[in-house]
């Protein structure tokens, strides 16, 4: 069996950053089903810092990251969507995506057209194909809707932005300072409030006239859901998909009820990126929009990959907007 050498991010226990190192590591070749890919590109998402620290757990010692794009180098028995030289992009488990290449189930595996680059692939798969699912799944927003989105100047809130102002619907969007304010709208967020220095509930109630949104899209978590709820108009929905700040507490259903029989959903993309017919119908609305220019997937930030401890800190310490990637 021949082996490929390749540098990557380890971690043996949870904890802070530091508890990510980077090391060499040998691939064997791929399995049935699986595929060896030289990475060009990885993203990173708050969804890596809750493996990192433990919040969600997987075997240990392990990898970490959940995104990149490179190049197949090696197709395993049984795989027919891809083959050697292709260009592909990926979102999804096994974790260690922050690697220069590795060995992956080939079933999450997309063709990255022509036209997108793998740095844009690579920092556009996990939070593109979130906002796909979000916007078009979980809640089916349509043209005049009013949607609440919190954290929009992050890396999942301006693609969101982005596609829900082509779709037609009015975006509330809050953020954390007056910097991701003005970026958030120069993307044309209608109505932006600095959560930090405003009360989220009484704006969104000014700015609807008192009715609420119809839906309520929160990654934050702990610190705000509870208000969140306030925010919704009778039958609309809250959507609850990250928990930056921690998790949301216990829910009494009856207090759905007694808030407007709201409704009440907690998606994951794992549902959906192991799902190839889910996966693939949602990547190529994705890439169209991205190709067609509605959607521009801006890279805020680059690191090289040796210097993940330093990325981490930074999207933990809220110094980052927008995408960023780790270059192998």
């Amino acid at each position: 069996m021949s082996v490929t050498h390749t540098k990557a991010i380890r971690i043996d226990e949870v904890g802070p950053p530091e508890v990510m190192k980077y090391v060499d590591v040998s691939l064997g070749e791929p399995g049935p089903g699986e595929v060896l890919i030289a990475q060009k590109a990885c993203g990173l998402n708050y969804i890596d810092i809750y493996f990192r620290s433990g919040y969600y757990p997987q075997p240990l010692p392990g990898g970490i990251g959940m995104e990149a794009s490179g190049v197949i180098e090696k197709v395993g028995p049984g795989v027919t969507h891809l083959k050697v030289g292709d260009r592909v992009a990926y979102a999804g488990r096994p974790t260690g995506a922050y690697a220069q290449a590795r060995i992956m189930p080939a079933e999450t595996i997309v063709q990255l057209p022509d036209a997108i680059s793998f740095e844009t692939g690579a920092g556009m798969m996990l939070q593109g194909l979130t906002v796909q699912y979000l916007l078009n799944d979980t809640y089916k927003v349509q043209r005049g809707d009013t949607v609440l989105f919190h954290a929009i100047a992050g890396g999942v809130g301006l693609i969101a932005l982005q596609w829900l102002k082509a779709i037609g619907a009015t975006v509330i969007g809050t953020v954390g300072s007056p910097e991701k304010a003005a970026l958030a709208k120069s993307y044309g967020c209608d109505h932006v409030i600095e959560y930090r220095t405003e009360d989220f509930v009484t704006r969104v109630k000014e700015i609807t006239n008192g009715k609420g949104v119809a839906v309520a899209y929160d990654a934050v978590g702990k610190d705000t859901f509870m208000k969140t709820l306030d925010c919704i108009a009778p039958r609309g929905m809250a959507v609850s998909f990250g928990n930056a700040s921690g998790s949301v507490p216990p829910i009494d259903l009856a207090v759905l009820s007694s808030k407007g029989s709201l409704k009440l959903t907690r998606p994951t993309l794992m549902t959906y990126v192991h799902n190839r017919s889910l996966l693939e119908p949602m990547a190529k609305d994705l890439f169209e929009r991205v190709t067609q220019g509605q959607i521009k997937i801006e890279i805020k930030q680059q690191y090289p990959l040796a210097d993940a401890v330093q990325a981490h800190r930074d999207l933990e310490g809220r110094k980052t907007t927008g995408t960023t990637i780790l270059i192998p």
